[in-house]
């Protein structure tokens, strides 16, 4: 029954022309660097994070994602990154390398606002033998393979040690990975993000914390993509929380500061809607390096 649900959800996407989203992550709080370029290098420090999704469990041909970056300050007001994303879904294998740079300017004594720019490179590959067995042989899906489209992004970020917003492209070019009769068989439209999140000292101490965040995501032809979390951190070192993804699922978080360095974190998504019916939820871990440098300008584990 699985194997049908997934047929009859590829066959609508292939039939009508599937309009690409980015990959989705719900601890997006923790990996700003992927859809927001202005973010380099604004945790004041070397960070390397690598990231691992796995969605819809036990529903065949469901997505798979994995995630490396790193970002660093290059001076006090310039900021560089690099990113890897491979993105499988289905017959379909993605691998997006992208290059990023930032500009910092104060606005006060503990705000900065940051602008960004993305460079990035798409390699697309369509396995055939993954199809559905009239179509699988179709000489006109040959040459999906490796195929390779350059992109370029931008977004802004302003922020301080308790507060963020964010406004970002990370795609600009509209890119039809084929056409037949002039119709976009996989068609990666634009995608354009706003973000926002703020920490709450709930005792004098500052032991506990609790930070509400929200992404939104907007893509032509597709439902306005909300999400919210909440999470508390205890002692700088344990965080707790859960999230909501608007019509889609529900989330729970978790995370660790391993050492001053180490973090680690967890997420299980559970679906709200009918394909909650045929996959055991979805699945997300990463972990996070940070290594100080002359620029660095966090003493203590931040929540974003």
């Amino acid at each position: 029954m699985k194997k049908i649900v997934f047929a009859l959800m590829s066959f609508f996407c292939w039939a009508a022309g599937f309009a690409q989203q980015d990959a989705q992550f719900t601890q997006y709080m923790y990996n700003t660097i992927n859809i927001n370029p202005a973010y380099a290098g604004s945790r004041g420090m070397l960070s390397l994070f690598g990231l691992y999704r796995t969605q819809w469990v036990g529903l065949d041909g469901a997505p798979e994602t994995s995630s490396f970056s790193i970002n660093t300050p290059l001076s006090h007001n310039l900021g560089l990154g690099v990113s890897l994303v491979n993105d499988k879904i289905g017959p379909t294998n993605e691998n997006n390398l992208s290059v990023d740079f930032s500009y910092s300017i104060p606005t006060s004594e503990n705000a900065q606002l940051s602008f960004g720019i993305k460079g990035s490179a798409n390699a697309f590959k369509l396995d055939p033998n993954k199809l559905s067995p009239e179509t699988a042989g179709d000489p006109k899906f040959q040459d999906f393979n490796n195929r390779i489209t350059p992109n370029v992004g931008a977004g802004i970020y302003w922020h301080t040690d308790k507060a963020y917003v964010g406004l970002s492209v990370p795609n600009f070019i509209q890119t039809n990975r084929y056409n037949d009769n002039e119709i976009a068989i996989y068609k990666e439209k634009i995608n354009y993000y706003l973000m926002a999140g703020y920490v709450f000292n709930l005792d004098y101490y500052d032991r506990i914390k609790f930070k509400p965040a929200l992404l939104t995501k907007m893509v032509e032809g597709s439902p306005l993509q909300v999400d919210v979390s909440a999470n508390f951190m205890f002692n700088d070192k344990f965080v707790i929380g859960a999230a909501y993804r608007w019509s889609a699922s529900i989330s729970a978080l978790a995370g660790f500061q391993i050492t001053d360095g180490m973090y680690l974190g967890y997420a299980y998504d559970r679906e709200t809607t009918r394909l909650a019916n045929y996959n055991s939820g979805s699945h997300e871990i990463f972990l996070r390096f940070e290594f100080l440098n002359k620029y660095s300008r966090i003493t203590s584990p931040r929540f974003f």
